[in-house]
């Protein structure tokens, strides 16, 4: 199989990747094959939340495109799943222009601030998170803040591709911040985890009300969001970096001895650039990111077709490697009746746990994720992560939209569901609900119901095998849309929804 190829980035949101996929998918070695499976792309929205979903849908089903559904869905995110990502985050989205035949990414991380500051480092406080098995140390507190991008890359992909009034997009986002919203077990578990960051100081009125910490089925209420969003239709993506919420935002940075200034926010905008990495597998041509996900390379590592021992040996061997950046990360999937598809991954790290005073927005904590800081970057550099929004391309044209939250288990998750769905050709629901492994050495850990004879190849090649008693969060949540119907991961409590 060819190796990767490197695409020459561009710096402007109208860059773009032009797929042919008759040619590219012959000439890289693509072969027909019979798929019994129903073929037939729907308009779907899979999410880490029902009301993300829901959302997505909404607008889908109001005449919107897959840039519309998008958008809102990812507004409502910073809604409904703020133990995983927030208005303040950063993230990454990939998107197909069917009528076109463009694949473009949008690079909306959060960025190093400091542009016109006097080189100082602002307050860090140093904590130890148990993160699956292992503890992991974090710095968090207003210094561990980085630009912040999400609202800047809703604003991009609208105008790029948006077809609906930007008010209406916010719509669905500002009646979940009004309502309250559904507090999942698997963000209840998540809070366990990161109480202590996330009820440091505001998020204690948020998370722990009375004291009691949000449990599962209660109602996740957050006033504040109210008024921000209503400053996010008003003013647009741009209240961030040069309106109301800027001008917060930079008073808590005085206050509270932060590092962001106004020149990082004036100077900060979401960029367009061609697919950093792909590689053909399974007789697709998938188109992704490079920098830390690893995705394409353990792709061209693994065998298409063998016994369950075989791939499990394979599977490993291409994952194998260092872990780096466990942040808590969130993923969404949507494609419109038209075939344009548009697949998003926002985080705010842990979360700084600081909050803007009356608007509830959760600072990021990027620059305490040290081991995304993989050189030395200035301010105004964008920093490294290992999201990895993802499209796959046949003959025919678009085959999925995917991509997957959790950290450095982004990589294995996704590599074990798109193995299954291209190669395997298992439904996609299927793919996402079954057992996966994630290696890190000397140990592999596997959730319950992994093929028994693979496990036993993994311990007679040496490896440690470790059994967790039920799925977990740790193994990755997939959101997927494909010609053979939308999936998302029960381990973050996702829904996916077809119009």
């Amino acid at each position: 199989m060819p190796g990767a190829r490197v695409l020459p980035r561009a710096v402007t949101l109208e860059g773009s990747y032009h797929a042919d996929a008759l040619s590219t998918i012959a000439t890289l070695g693509g072969a027909d094959r019979h798929d019994p499976r129903v073929s037939d792309v729907k308009a779907a929205v899979a999410a880490g939340h029902p009301a993300t979903a829901a959302a997505g849908r909404e607008i889908l089903a109001d005449g919107g495109n897959a840039a519309d559904a998008a958008v809102a869905a990812t507004l409502a995110s910073c809604v409904a799943e703020t133990v995983m990502t927030g208005l303040a985050g950063g993230g990454h989205a990939i998107y197909w222009d069917a009528e076109r035949a463009t694949a473009t990414l949008v690079d909306f991380f959060v960025a190093i601030p400091g542009i016109g500051g006097d080189g100082r480092r602002g307050e860090w406080i140093e904590l130890e998170i148990p993160f699956g098995v292992q503890p992991v140390r974090y710095a968090v507190g207003v210094g561990s803040c980085g630009v912040p991008g999400v609202p800047a890359g809703c604003g991009a992909l609208w105008r790029r591709w948006g077809s609906m009034p930007w008010a209406r997009l916010v719509e669905p986002a500002l009646r979940l911040a009004r309502s309250g919203a559904p507090f999942l077990p698997s963000h209840a578990r998540g809070l366990q985890m990161l109480a202590p960051v996330l009820t440091m100081r505001e998020g204690a009125a948020l998370y722990s009300p009375g004291g009691q910490l949000l449990a599962a089925g209660d109602t996740l209420r957050q006033p504040g969001l109210v008024a921000a969003l209503e400053l996010v239709r008003d003013e647009g993506a741009q209240t961030f970096y040069r309106g109301t919420v800027a001008a917060q935002l930079l008073a808590l940075m005085r206050e509270r001895g932060g590092v962001v200034t106004q020149a990082d926010l004036a100077a900060y905008q979401a960029r367009g650039e061609p697919p950093s990495a792909r590689c053909v597998f399974a007789g697709a041509e998938l188109l992704t990111r490079a920098d830390l996900s690893g995705l394409v390379g353990s792709l061209e590592r693994l065998p298409v077709t063998g016994s369950a021992a075989e791939r499990a040996l394979a599977l490993v061997e291409a994952l194998d490697g260092p872990a780096k950046g466990d942040g808590h990360t969130t993923n969404l999937a949507v494609v419109d009746g038209h075939g344009n598809a548009c697949d998003v991954t926002t985080s705010l790290g842990l979360g700084s746990g600081d909050y803007l005073p009356g608007l509830d927005i959760h600072l990021n904590s990027m620059l305490g994720e040290t081991d995304l800081v993989r050189r030395d970057l200035e301010p105004g550099d964008r920093m490294a992560s290992n999201m990895a929004p993802t499209l796959a391309l046949d003959r025919d044209g678009l085959i999925l939209a995917a991509g997957a939250a959790g950290g450095t288990r982004i990589r294995s998750a996704l590599t074990q569901v798109l193995s299954g769905v291209l190669a395997e050709e298992v439904e996609p629901q299927e793919a996402v609900d079954r057992p996966r492994l994630h290696p890190l050495r000397p140990a592999v850990h596997v959730e319950p119901g992994f093929d028994e004879s693979a496990l036993a190849a993994l311990m007679r090649a040496g490896w440690d095998v470790r059994r967790w008693d039920s799925t977990h969060h740790y193994f990755g949540g997939v959101s997927l849309v494909s010609r053979w119907g939308a999936a998302a991961d029960p381990r973050r409590d996702g829904q996916a929804l077809t119009l």
